[in-house]
């Protein structure tokens, strides 16, 4: 006599994977989160939001022993705009003085850049984008346009821009490209999440497939930002206000009609393992984010297990390297290219398109 039938058992989707991988859909990762350093530490850290803000510090100590400093209060609580209005409004002095700490830091970045430029996988690259906290603002660009200057004058053949985007959309545009190609085939939109330092991040990315096919033309339908430096929480009551937020985003986007994807594309800082989890550079996030128990892929499925009743993909990768894949369709007349992020810290990555480059002319 047959047994009965064997029971049926839900079987949970596996999150796609690996992680971080270096075989992305358009484009191959060659390299990223890459740690150099020199008898002074991480050469990374010459050119942070923070080494502009030890530039700009140590000229006003300078003046200050011959009694000129022309500013006031602490260097690290002057903000953009304060600096911008010095640089267009203020007195030559003024004006001078932050000029200088741009001088002191394109130097630096032209150090930085230098350094990567004698890296394996950097040999190839014919342009380098800028993105980065530091990127927004008059003195964010003319800093980087001026080391692009210092190496084109020196005879370096390395093509420095400002990143398209704003910083902040650009950090959740890029999860498009992280996407599989059936996410483009029933869906009009998807979930990105951008988790820096110094902020959270999470919107809704609007993939505008019928105006361009290769995804130039997405945008940011809206976001929700947090800035949890100002808190300073734990880690797992910050896992819990980006469920929330996640949770916000989401029906937001389906009261306004589009098709939200059921995946969820998130950018995060380090070296980031196949398994979701992270190896390590996630020393400026609030709490251990390196634990062997804490995987931040399983943390977000949990708190978001369907959206439109579909099972919840994720895929994790760098922070940097989900920013520079922004520009991927703008980087088709080139072969190898580069991302940096000046924010908290300096992030990276190197690519290889996988297809010819459309050489302009």
């Amino acid at each position: 006599m047959a047994g009965a039938p064997a029971k049926k058992t839900a079987t949970r989707a596996e999150p796609l994977g690996p992680h971080g991988t270096g075989e992305l859909p358009s484009v191959i990762l060659t390299g990223y989160n890459v740690e150099v350093r020199d008898d002074e530490g991480f050469i990374g850290d010459k050119a942070s939001r923070g080494a502009f803000v030890e530039h700009l510090d140590s000229l006003r100590r300078d003046l200050r022993k011959a009694g000129e400093d022309p500013l006031e209060g602490k260097t690290a609580e002057i903000g953009k705009k304060a600096l911008e209005a010095l640089l267009t409004e203020g007195d030559p002095r003024e004006a001078g003085l932050v000029l200088s700490a741009i001088e002191g830091f394109a130097q630096s970045l032209a150090f930085v850049v230098r350094r990567f430029a004698k890296l394996k996988s950097w040999a190839c690259v014919e342009r380098i984008v800028v993105g980065g906290g530091f990127r927004e603002g008059r003195v964010g660009e003319l800093a980087i346009g001026r080391a692009g200057v210092i190496l084109q004058t020196e005879g370096h053949k390395l093509d420095l821009k400002l990143i398209r985007n704003h910083p902040d959309e650009a950090g959740l545009l890029g999860s498009a490209h992280l996407a599989p190609k059936w996410i483009f085939e029933g869906f009009d939109s998807l979930v990105a999440v951008d988790i820096g330092g110094s902020n959270i991040r999470v919107g809704i990315v609007e993939l505008r497939m019928d105006k361009a096919s290769d995804l130039s033309k997405a945008r940011v339908a809206h976001s929700e930002l947090w800035r949890h430096a100002d808190e300073a929480p734990g880690r797992e009551d910050t896992i819990k206000r980006l469920g929330k937020m996640l949770q916000r985003q989401i029906r937001q986007a389906e009261k306004e009609g589009l098709r939200v994807a059921p995946f969820i594309g998130v950018g995060c800082p380090g070296l980031i393992s196949g398994d979701g989890s992270i190896e390590r550079g996630a020393q400026n996030l609030p709490g251990n984010w390196e634990s062997s128990h804490f995987n931040l892929v399983e943390s977000i499925r949990e708190m978001q297990p369907e959206i439109g009743g579909h099972e919840t993909h994720v895929v994790l990768h760098n922070d940097a390297v989900i920013q520079g894949l922004s520009e991927l369709p703008f980087m088709q007349d080139v072969t190898d290219w580069a991302v940096l992020t000046i924010g908290t810290g300096l992030g990276n990555a190197t690519y290889r398109n996988r297809a010819a480059p459309k050489r302009k002319g």
